[in-house]
C-alpha cells in the first residue's frame, strides 16, 4: 500500500474490496470462466461503475470525477484490488477509452459515448493496428481517405474485450503516420473472432476490418496529435497493469506466508528453515520493489512529468521479470499441491504473465527506457 493515500482513498480501496470480495471471490471467478461468454456479468460491472471505476479518469465537466483529484491515482488502487483477487471485468479497456474520448473527442462524440461507458451499459477497447509508442501491434490495420471519408483494412489483436465492446479506438497506419478513429462495434465491415486466453476469465479476440468505411467526424483527435495522444493511453494502460501486477504478487505473498506458518515437515513449520527464510526474504523485496516503481510509475504520469515514459517501462519491465518468478518461487513453497488445479496459485500465475506480454513485454520496455535514456544524452 502507499503509505501517501488520502482518508477518500483508502476508504475507495476498502470499499472495493468488500465489494469484490462479496460479489465475485475467487468461486465465482472460477464459474465466470467456465460459464459466461463474457467473462464478467452485465449487471454486476454497471454496478463496478456505481462506485467510480469507469469515470475516474473524465473530467468533472464531463460527468467524470475523482475521489481525490487525481484520477489515475484513485483509478491504480481499484486496480490493485482486483488483482488481489484476479477479478472480471474490463476495467483497463473500458478506462483507456474513457480517458481518450475525454481528452481528445469531439463535443459530439463526447456526448454519444462517455455516458454509456462511465454508466457501465456500454465497454470500450482499444484496438492497436499499427506500432506505435515502441509497441508492436498484434496486426495492421491501414487507414485510406476515400469518397470524403476514411475506409480501414486489416486486423489486430489480441484485443482485450473486444468481443464484449460496443466501441471501440482504433490505431490505424495511414501515409502521414498513425491517426485513431473512434469505430462503434456494429460499422458494417467490422468482425470479431474470439481467441484463446491464458488468463481463465478475461476475454480476448482479434478484431477484422473488411472495407469499413467511416465518415471525417471518426476521427479521434486533431491531425498530429495521435502520436501524444497514444504515448499517454500506452501509459495509463502499464499503470493500471503494474497496479494489478502488484496486486496480484501481494496477495500470493501473503497467502504462501501463511501456509509456511501452517504447514509443517519434520516437526517444525516450514518458515523455520533458515533456506526458506532467505527465499521469503528474496521475494518480499522484489514485491516492495514492484510496489514502489507501480507507484512511482503513477505519480509520474498523472502529474504528467517529463519522465513518466521511462518510469512506467520501468515499472512495466522489473515487474513483468520480477512478477513470474515470485510467484514461481511460491509454487514451490506449497509443494506438490502449488501445481494442482484446485489450488488458486494458477489463477494468479496466468492473471500475472497475460499482463506481462500485453502491450509491451519486459524486453520492449526496456528499449523504452534505452531509447528516453538516449535521447536525453542528447538533449543535454
Amino acid at each position: 500500500m502507499d503509505l501517501r493515500i488520502t482518508d477518500d482513498q483508502q476508504l475507495l480501496q476498502e470499499t472495493t474490496r468488500k465489494f469484490l470480495e462479496s460479489t465475485v471471490p475467487l468461486e465465482s471467478v472460477r464459474r465466470l470462466a467456465e460459464e459466461e461468454p463474457a467473462g464478467f456479468d452485465a449487471a454486476w460491472w454497471r454496478s463496478g461503475a456505481e462506485l467510480g471505476w469507469t469515470s475516474l479518469l473524465v473530467p468533472e465537466d464531463e460527468g467524470g470525477g475523482s475521489v481525490s483529484g487525481h484520477g489515475l491515482l484513485d483509478l491504480v488502487l481499484v486496480a490493485e484490488e482486483m488483482g488481489r483477487l484476479v477479478s472480471p471485468g474490463p476495467l483497463v479497456p473500458a478506462n483507456v477509452v474513457a480517458e481518450a474520448l475525454a481528452r481528445s473527442g469531439t463535443p459530439a462524440q463526447r456526448k454519444e459515448f462517455l455516458p454509456g461507458l462511465m454508466s457501465g451499459d456500454s465497454v470500450g477497447a482499444w484496438c492497436l493496428g499499427a506500432a506505435a509508442a515502441g509497441i508492436e501491434s498484434g496486426g495492421q490495420v491501414r487507414a485510406t481517405t476515400r469518397d470524403g471519408g476514411v475506409v480501414l483494412d486489416g486486423a489486430t489483436g489480441p484485443v482485450e474485450g473486444a468481443a464484449q465492446a460496443d466501441l471501440y479506438v482504433v490505431t490505424a497506419g495511414t501515409v502521414d503516420g498513425v491517426a485513431q478513429f473512434v469505430v462503434p462495434s456494429d460499422t458494417p465491415g467490422l468482425s470479431v473472432e474470439p481467441a484463446h486466453s491464458l488468463d481463465l476469465v478475461r476475454r480476448f479476440a482479434q478484431v477484422r476490418f473488411d472495407q469499413v468505411r467511416l465518415a471525417d467526424d471518426a476521427a479521434l483527435g486533431t491531425p498530429g496529435s495521435a502520436v501524444g495522444d497514444i504515448e499517454r493511453q500506452l501509459e495509463t494502460v502499464a499503470v493500471l497493469q503494474c497496479a494489478e501486477m502488484a496486486g496480484v504478487l501481494d496477495r500470493v505473498f501473503e497467502f504462501t506466508v501463511e501456509y509456511a506458518a501452517d504447514r509443517y515437515s519434520f516437526g517444525r513449520p516450514l518458515n523455520s528453515y533458515q533456506a526458506l527464510k532467505h527465499r521469503f526474504a528474496d521475494m518480499k523485496m522484489w514485491l516492495e520493489a514492484a510496489h514502489a516503481t507501480a507507484g512511482a510509475a503513477a505519480r509520474a504520469v498523472d502529474s504528467e512529468s517529463k519522465h513518466a515514459p521511462e518510469l512506467v517501462s520501468v515499472a512495466k519491465a522489473y515487474i513483468g521479470d520480477r512478477g513470474p518468478a515470485l510467484i514461481q518461487d511460491c509454487v514451490q513453497m506449497h509443494g506438490g499441491i502449488g501445481v494442482t488445479w484446485d489450488h488458486d496459485l494458477h489463477l494468479y500465475l496466468r492473471r500475472m504473465v497475460v499482463d506481462r506480454t500485453q502491450w509491451g513485454t519486459p524486453a520492449d520496455h526496456r528499449e523504452r527506457v534505452a531509447l528516453a535514456m538516449g535521447m536525453e544524452k542528447e538533449e543535454g
